[in-house]
């Protein structure tokens, strides 16, 4: 006897959402729990697009915890079929810029324009009590034909 399994009917898009302490060792848990997320995906992510999704999250919370100076900052993924949102806010006004990279590997600076090109679209959205920077990877393309620096968007 053989049964036809009903079609998924998917009522809600995939959501990972944290509160993370704000300190350097939370960033290692970060990046392991935004693969955790995307290894859960249908249809699951091409290879370039998790690594990308994973290095912004990085980069992203790594920003959060060494620039805004809070005790707290939040981490939030959302998939849809097109693309994955990478949203970070921390309680600093300061909005991200482009630094000139360190190469002696001390003082980081490459890590915004990273994201900015890794991205399809980066925004910041100012907000009382800090900021969120957006993030959005493609689910396919990861071409590296995001924005530059300079598209980055700020809203407030």
């Amino acid at each position: 006897m053989s049964t036809a399994e009903a079609p998924r009917t998917v009522t809600a898009l995939p959501v990972l959402e944290l509160q993370l302490d704000c300190y350097s060792e939370v960033v290692g848990p970060a990046r392991h729990l935004a693969a955790t997320f995307l290894e859960r995906l249908e249809p699951a992510l091409e290879r370039d697009s998790s690594d990308a999704v994973i290095l912004v999250v990085s980069e992203l919370v790594t920003n959060a915890v060494r620039h805004a100076g809070g005790k707290l900052c939040t981490l939030r993924l959302t998939a849809d079929p097109e693309s994955v949102l990478v949203a970070v806010g921390d309680s600093s006004p300061a909005l991200p810029r482009p630094r000139t990279p360190d190469v002696s590997g001390e003082g980081g600076g490459f890590g915004w324009s990273m994201v900015c090109r890794l991205a399809s679209s980066v925004e910041v959205h100012s907000k009382p009590a800090g900021k969120t920077v957006t993030a959005v990877i493609s689910r396919q393309d990861t071409s590296g034909s995001g924005p530059s620096d300079r598209d980055a968007t700020a809203t407030a």
